[in-house]
């Protein structure tokens, strides 16, 4: 990791702890959990706050084209660094739970979600808006991965009810600071046609 992505990154928590949620971006150990299951077929990627991009790069290694990756950061100095980076990536400068109401795609055609948000910090309310745009886009049977400090999922029970979804711990990783666990989250088994826009 370039020490410049940790100034960087330093800089922007000292600014706004509770929307960064860390101090430091994520490490190449949990970059590699995040997008294990993501590979060359997934096809269109969406990401959810990337920061300075150490799950992008992940992607990228597994195989993912660049092209395919959609990149949603709210930071506009993170979104421009994350445009020079990544030239041939659609990178969105706006608030995640604006997806509720302006769907970046066409229809359910994306085959993973990566998120850094800190949904800790984040209330049920957005938790929920955010969610519900992110589903929209996915296609039947994918998924959002999602870490989070410590093992405790960051989401609220009652979101993942109302919306009728699973969060499943898929793995951990000491090798971050701080040490992190990552989520799986994908509709419950057999309600894969549930139509979002009418929740």
């Amino acid at each position: 990791m370039p020490a410049s992505d940790a100034l960087s990154f330093l800089k922007a928590w000292t600014l706004a702890p509770f929307r960064m949620g860390s101090v430091a971006p994520s490490s190449p150990s949990l970059a590699a959990l995040m997008t294990r299951e993501i590979g060359p077929n997934t096809g269109p990627v969406l990401e959810l706050g990337p920061g300075t991009g150490p799950f992008t790069r992940a992607l990228l290694r597994r195989g993912v084209r660049e092209n395919d990756l959609t990149l949603v950061e709210s930071d506009p100095d993170f979104a421009a660094l994350l445009a020079r980076r990544f030239p041939s990536a659609r990178i969105v400068e706006m608030d995640a739970v604006g997806l509720r109401h302006l769907p970046l795609f066409d229809g359910p055609v994306v085959g993973a979600v990566v998120s850094g948000l800190p949904f800790r910090l984040i209330s049920p309310r957005k938790s929920s808006a955010i969610l519900e745009g992110v589903f929209a886009s996915l296609r039947p049977g994918e998924a959002l991965y999602q870490f989070t400090y410590g093992r405790r999922c960051p989401f609220d029970q009652a979101v993942l009810d109302r919306l009728d979804l699973e969060a499943v711990r898929i793995g951990g990783t000491l090798r971050n600071f701080p040490p992190a666990t990552v989520y799986r989250v994908s509709r419950i088994k057999g309600l894969d046609t549930y139509d979002w826009r009418f929740a």
